[in-house]
């Protein structure tokens, strides 16, 4: 029997575009699978909350160096009294150099959050006065058993036309998360005013701005870059403390869609909104 060749061929080819066919409209039906991962996006708060933090301890010490712990803050401070005490080294006066002591054992701070180790503060000049330089360190430093490696300057940048103190915040920390589940790399340029309660002795009515940049990499590796968008306030009222109330930030990982992160209208709580090609979720803050 004689065998075409060519009828052979022409049947291959057709199977094999109809195969390519059902295989490309199967795939075209197929649900896309959508992107609400919001992990990342809750590193960077993690690490942003840390850094703001270690400026806000700064903050009380720099009005109380002249004690050997936070007595004066009581309950309105960042800082439990049972917890931080302060070695103060003026030799060089009028730098100084602050440590504030947690203690080798976690102990839990006004914020609800536990700290252990220490963290110094070098400052040039005075905290209050324009242009003073403040070197922070941690050392074995951790807040909630995540340890917090690297460190930061604050820059006193004097009062701007709204007559409210600023300062200018450069970061180049390491985050590694508790449990072995990664580290998170933190580098930010970022703008803090201090926008109420300056010329007071309570921290109650202390309120913050925060703008500016940060980039880096989450737990899992992947890089990114955020902007604030709209202001990052922070409330020192009592119960308030913890995290930001409100203000707005564009979280994009490399790869990724970008995250529009919003800390809320004000009220004191733990959550967060995580938008992500235009569907919301919500998730509680580290």
């Amino acid at each position: 029997m004689k065998t075409n060749h060519l009828t052979i061929g022409i049947a291959v080819i057709v199977i094999a575009f109809a195969s390519t066919f059902t295989s490309c409209k199967k795939d075209k039906n197929k649900p896309e699978e959508k992107d609400k991962d919001t992990s990342s996006a809750s590193d960077q708060s993690l690490a942003s909350s840390i850094d703001n933090d270690m400026t806000s301890i700064a903050d009380e010490a720099g009005r109380t160096y002249t004690l050997s712990s936070f007595k004066t803050s009581g309950v309105e401070g960042l800082l439990s009294t049972s917890c931080a005490t302060v070695t103060i080294d003026s030799s060089a006066a009028p730098a100084r150099t602050i440590t504030v002591n947690f203690g080798t054992t976690n102990c839990l701070c006004n914020d609800g959050r536990y700290r252990r180790g220490a963290i110094a503060y070098s400052f040039t000049g005075k905290y209050r006065d324009s242009l003073t330089v403040i070197t922070v360190t941690p050392q074995n430093y951790f807040v909630n058993d995540n340890q917090v490696t690297g460190y930061k300057t604050i820059t006193n940048q004097g009062h701007n036309a709204a007559n409210h103190l600023v300062y200018q915040i450069t970061a180049n920390m390491q985050i590694i998360k508790s449990g072995g589940t990664g580290t998170i790399t933190w580098q930010a340029n970022r703008i803090r005013e201090w926008m109420t309660g300056e010329n007071t002795l309570s921290w109650s009515d202390d309120m913050y701005s925060i703008t500016g940049t940060a980039s880096g990499s989450d737990a899992a590796g992947n890089t990114f870059n955020s902007v604030i968008t709209t202001p990052l306030i922070r409330n020192m009222a009592i119960g308030c403390k913890k995290h930001f109330v409100s203000g707005v930030l564009e979280h994009t990982p490399s790869g990724k869609a970008t995250r529009y992160v919003d800390f809320g209208n004000g009220t004191c709580d733990d959550q967060a909104v995580v938008t992500i090609n235009g569907v919301s979720y919500t998730f509680t803050l580290p």
